[in-house]
């Protein structure tokens, strides 16, 4: 089975200011691992597939960032958008670029960049059944993880405990979607989780080339029919010029919205291993090593009676005195201060400086 990968390196990551920024966003800085977001993805993906098999959809703002930060990978296999437009288009540029380089039962596997796992060997094996999943089922296929707390920052689906003739599939875990959730309220994501069928869903899909296709054709038939056009310039100078014109016609649309929450044929594999989707300071506060008062430590910090807090230094000395459960990042240019628990309303203190005309760095 021939299959190929796409990192989806799309957003700003604005929940991460002041470390990620308009210069610099989310998916090409340091949180956690050993590089950057989008670097621990690539070092990760090319335990799966050959690097000449791996593709990036990009903005052009940050296309040599990329190139700077994974060098190996071929200039060919850089997908570039003139600007974001969310998932749907993002995967509409990648059929109407390898469309003529891959056969139409081809497996594409498309990665978020921004997603923390670990248990690679379960990851693997994730991976390959939901291949095989996609082309026994021509279907859209993609991994739910198994919950293990009522998360409020997470989409959900639920999934159906019927076999309708999954055979083999629903004893390795395979469930057909029964639908899906946007990210709940705390009253809610306990009631999902105490329902026993609903499973975090982690962004990753897969599927073949045909199938995409006819679903882009069937649910989203004026995007269908613009990146059709669009494969008529694949290795011509006015590609990219036809691309822009293409993006600006376009409303953003997720690949969720626009046709799993619409299609019939949606299956789901059921997970285990460990997954975040870092979204939030919060988060990433979670997932951290902690100290003996609970808190999470970089940079030249002198603390003192703080406990359960994440403090990050951008290079010069912080010292903290009698704090409990705060946030405190500082960059070059800007600090940030909250309260644990409150780091989802960063996204809405950015929109505030854009508003007031204020340089998001």
């Amino acid at each position: 089975m021939k299959r190929f990968a796409v990192i989806m390196a799309g957003g700003l990551g604005s929940r991460f200011w002041p470390k990620s920024t308009e210069k610099s966003p989310k998916n090409f800085i340091h949180l956690t691992g050993d590089g950057t977001m989008i670097q621990n993805t690539f070092e990760r993906t090319k335990k799966l597939f050959p690097i000449e098999d791996i593709y990036f959809v990009v903005n052009d703002a940050y296309a040599n960032l990329l190139k700077e930060q994974i060098p190996e990978i071929p200039v060919n296999n850089i997908l570039v958008e003139p600007f974001g437009r969310s998932t749907a288009p993002a995967l509409g540029l990648v059929y109407s670029a390898l469309s003529s380089k891959y056969s139409q039962d081809t497996i594409m596997v498309a990665f978020p960049s921004d997603q923390v796992i670990h248990n690679f060997g379960e990851f693997s094996n994730s991976i390959d059944l939901a291949c095989e999943t996609a082309a026994i089922t021509k279907g859209f296929v993609t991994i739910g993880i198994t919950p293990t707390r009522p998360e409020t920052q997470f989409g959900y689906i639920q999934v159906d405990e019927d076999r309708q003739e999954l055979a083999r599939l629903y004893d390795d875990g395979v469930r057909h979607c029964k639908t899906f959730a946007e990210k709940p309220d705390a009253a809610t994501a306990s009631r999902f989780i105490e329902s026993g069928d609903f499973v975090w869903n982690s962004g990753i899909f897969i599927l073949s080339m045909d199938s995409f296709r006819q679903a882009f054709e069937k649910y989203l038939p004026f995007y269908f029919e613009q990146f059709m056009n669009l494969r008529n310039f694949v290795s011509q100078e006015k590609f990219n010029e036809e691309l822009e014109r293409i993006y600006k016609m376009l409303n953003p649309i997720s690949i969720d919205y626009g046709i799993l929450e619409k299609a019939d044929n949606v299956y789901v594999v059921q997970a285990s291993f460990s997954w975040t989707d870092l979204g939030t300071w919060d988060e990433l506060y979670r997932i951290s090593l902690k100290d003996a008062k609970d808190n999470v430590i970089h940079g030249d910090i002198l603390s003192m009676n703080t406990s359960g807090s994440l403090v990050i230094s951008g290079g010069r000395m912080i010292s903290i005195i009698g704090m409990n459960d705060v946030v405190v990042v500082d960059s070059d240019d800007s600090l940030l201060i909250c309260k644990r628990g409150q780091t989802d309303k960063v996204q809405d203190l950015v929109d505030l400086m854009r508003k007031k005309q204020i340089k998001v760095y």
